[in-house]
């Protein structure tokens, strides 16, 4: 077998219908182009809208539930206990949302190996006096340097900044929506009514814009300490231990386990966001649908080229096989060619894909819910390309074996005679 000779031979078959074999390559090199497109564009959108939740969610959320007994009186009376007691409106009975212990919690987390850090947190119901109008809202007590370095609280701050709730005695940073309705604008002071009655005037010193339009409505920012004031607990109250993990997939393990060890509720990321993810694999899948699909379109022209060529070059064929060149040789001619077109037609189509995905990139795509956010996203993960590049090569093998299965099985004789 003389690889030199079949490679020339496929080049002359090849350049004798360039029109059509360029066609081909087009074919292919738009579905690689589109598929590496959509694909870097969709997971580009994923990244950015799980990174508005992963960002601003801890992995593990460990917090005391709010919920009734399970060992009710009836329940304890000895003639009812082998029965089965339905009660009606229980109610939450001494159960509190504190940790417990939670100084010791923090400090046993801090020395799991498996645990990037932590932040403390408690949250206070409250309403915002403006005038004689009350609007409700909710104010979260953090430690802003945890919470910048651990969820990216510092990213979110649209004006002023953040890291004064820290400094300044008795200042909040407001969600932009609820500063809009305020009307508060940067070291203005607004006057808030715990759920106890008690009122309290904080400092603005900045705005927080989350990007997700109704929570930025409700929702602000301030000091534990702050918060602790707001109601009235001592300065050893929180209500939630947010954890953050080198490996977000140990999440559910881990919250079962720290459940279990420490005596709280716990709640992994992958539960409390379950519709997110969803979203993101049905945006891939569909992604992936279409560009296979691109190909797969783009394989069935190769085949119909291959055909055309081979009742064409019927007497080149009959001649090869007639001079010395077995049905293999023949068939290896033919997948050369449609694989020279697969390979050709795939790395334009990676190259124009990659320049199409630079320029999606570069557009300016400025929205009030994302501030972050200037252009439109795009992932350049290197998996993209080493898929599409398979993906042509093995598309157009299958597209040239059929034909170059039924050239090699041409009889010389047959056609010669014929002639």
């Amino acid at each position: 077998m003389n690889w030199k000779l079949i490679v020339a031979i496929a080049q002359s078959l090849l350049l004798a219908r360039w029109r059509q074999t360029l066609i081909a390559a087009i074919g292919v090199t738009f579905s690689i182009t589109m598929f590496i497109t959509l694909l870097s564009f969709m997971a580009g959108l994923n990244d950015l809208l799980d990174g508005l939740i992963v960002n601003r969610t801890p992995h593990i959320r460990m917090y005391n539930e709010v919920k009734p007994n399970s060992q009710q009186p009836i329940n304890q009376y000895a003639p009812y206990q082998q029965h089965y007691n339905f009660i009606h409106s229980i109610k939450s009975g001494g159960s509190r949302q504190e940790i417990y212990n939670s100084a010791l919690i923090m400090q046993s987390l801090q020395k799991d190996e498996r645990v990037v850090g932590i932040s403390p947190k408690l949250t206070a119901q409250v309403f915002f006096n403006d005038g004689s109008i009350d609007i409700t809202g909710a104010i979260n007590g953090i430690d802003v340097v945890v919470e910048s370095k651990l969820f990216h609280f510092n990213e979110y701050i649209t004006e002023g900044n953040g890291n004064d709730i820290g400094k300044v005695p008795n200042s909040i940073v407001l969600g932009k929506g609820l500063a809009e309705k305020l009307l508060a604008n940067i070291g203005d002071v607004v006057q808030v009514t715990s759920a106890k009655g008690n009122r309290f005037q904080l400092k603005v010193v900045g705005f927080f814009q989350s990007g997700i339009k109704e929570l930025d409505k409700v929702q602000s920012f301030a000091s534990v300490s702050t918060v602790q004031k707001l109601l009235g607990k001592p300065s050893n109250y929180i209500t939630d231990i947010q954890v953050r993990l080198k490996n977000i997939q140990m999440a559910p393990a881990l919250a079962k386990e720290y459940q279990q060890l420490y005596q709280t509720d716990a709640e992994d990321i992958q539960t409390a966001n379950a519709q997110f993810e969803t979203g993101s694999s049905i945006r891939t899948l569909i992604s992936y649908t279409v560009g296979i699909t691109l190909l797969i379109v783009a394989g069935f022209g190769i085949y119909n080229i291959l055909n055309m060529m081979i009742y064409e070059k019927m007497d080149s064929i009959a001649i090869l096989k007639a001079t010395g060149f077995a049905g293999k040789d023949v068939k290896r001619i033919f997948l050369l060619i449609a694989l020279s077109i697969g390979f050709v037609g795939g790395m334009l189509g990676l190259l124009i894909g990659w320049l199409l995905s630079y320029s999606i990139a570069h557009i300016p795509f400025n929205t009030p819910s994302l501030p972050t956010v200037k252009t439109y996203p795009i992932n350049y993960n290197p998996a993209f390309y080493v898929i599409g590049a398979i993906f042509s090569l093995v598309t157009t093998y299958f597209a040239g074996w059929l034909p170059a299965r039924k050239a090699s099985k041409i009889d010389p004789v047959i056609i010669i005679r014929g002639k």
